[in-house]
């Protein structure tokens, strides 16, 4: 067999990034020769680190849908179409022997252009509710790997494969502990931590959350972690100077994302699927706040698939600012609480999803 090549696509979000950087990175395990290509959205993160791990990436020029009709239509129309044309240059020039789409504006142009060359086409359905592109893409696609159960509403059965959410290396990385975790950042042994994260890009909402209850962070008996996300990090420094309480600890983006799910007690976060994954290996009790500005609601759906196992606790975005501090007071004070809910995340983890991936991948090849 020639040198196996393989292109990922998709992007967009830490969410979507992280987990495709897992699935390349155990390809490159299984066959070392093998010849990976990104292909992203132009001027969303993936263009900055996916050559930062050390892989080569194309940029689509492609765009959010819009949600309102006017202009904004029209540009994503075109920047669709010269999206779709440039997708079928790099499937013929590159020459992949598989395409996987993993989420993302980029992956619809892209699988599409693979498809229609014969090439096999493995999508990655991180959420609990199919978005519409990859409901229409599954119909040509050759496997769907999902993350949760009942996903036969959307995709054809014969093409499904429950196999869980890629997640960080590092998160599965043994030989770690607590103390370790605090020792990095900065903290004693014994300390209680909270986790505040909006993502790679931030939350605006979760962040304006901790601004308007500072002084009952200050109260605390716990330390914070925030990670307010690169969009916001520079306003909430401008925004906390001079009465940043001295148990809050801001950062504008965690790289190790695994130290800070060992030191913490608790988590508030978005309910993206990759956290979500992440948070169900972990087994962290979790305060979830899903995101109103996603497509299908999605987020809601993903929480509310916790929820309904007592798996995690829910607080709308609207109402977070009033509810979520005195629901993380309740549960950092109730160990009982919180026990409960890590034995129920901890039962959904499926830490198992990139290597069954990249199984589901490689057979498509062999066939």
């Amino acid at each position: 067999m020639e040198k196996l090549k393989v292109i990922i696509s998709g992007g967009g979000t830490g969410g979507h990034i992280f987990p495709a950087l897992s699935i390349a990175g155990e390809l490159k395990k299984r066959v070392p020769g093998c010849d990976i290509l990104f292909v992203g959205a132009l001027g969303r993160m993936e263009m900055e680190k996916v050559p930062a791990a050390g892989y080569p990436i194309i940029g689509l020029p492609v765009m959010g849908f819009p949600r309102k009709p006017g202009v904004a239509m029209v540009k994503f129309g075109v920047m669709l179409l010269r999206s779709m044309i440039k997708a079928r240059r790099i499937i013929r020039e590159f020459g992949p022997d598989l395409a996987i789409g993993v989420g993302g504006y980029a992956s619809g142009p892209l699988l599409r252009a693979a498809v229609a060359r014969k090439i096999p086409a493995l999508i990655q359905e991180q959420n609990s509710w199919a978005g519409v592109t990859n409901q229409l893409l599954a119909k040509k696609a050759a496997r769907v790997c999902v993350a949760y159960e009942g996903m036969e509403r959307f995709f054809p059965a014969g093409k499904i494969v429950l196999t869980g959410n890629p997640v960080r290396e590092n998160l599965l990385a043994p030989g770690q502990n607590r103390t370790q975790a605090l020792a990095h950042f900065g903290l004693p042994e014994g300390e209680k931590v909270l986790l505040i994260t909006g993502g790679s890009l931030g939350a605006r909402s979760l962040n304006e959350a901790v601004l308007a209850n500072l002084s009952t962070i200050r109260e605390a008996s716990w330390k914070v972690i925030w990670q307010t996300g690169s969009l916001y990090y520079g306003e909430m420094i401008n925004k906390t100077a001079g009465h940043l309480p001295d148990n809050l600890l801001i950062y504008k983006f965690l790289d190790r994302m695994d130290l800070a799910y060992l030191a913490a007690g608790v988590v508030v976060s978005r309910a993206g699927a990759g956290t979500i994954s992440e948070l169900c290996i972990a087994g962290l009790p979790a305060i979830l706040v899903p995101s109103p500005n996603v497509a299908e609601d999605h987020q809601t759906r993903n929480a509310m698939a916790l929820v309904e196992k007592n798996a995690a606790i829910m607080i709308r975005d609207a109402a977070i600012k009033e509810e979520l501090f005195p629901m993380v007071a309740r549960l950092m004070e109730d160990p009982a609480e919180r026990g409960t809910l890590s034995v129920n995340i901890k039962k959904l983890a499926l830490p198992g999803a990139t290597a069954q991936i990249v199984d589901e991948a490689l057979r498509l090849i062999r066939k």
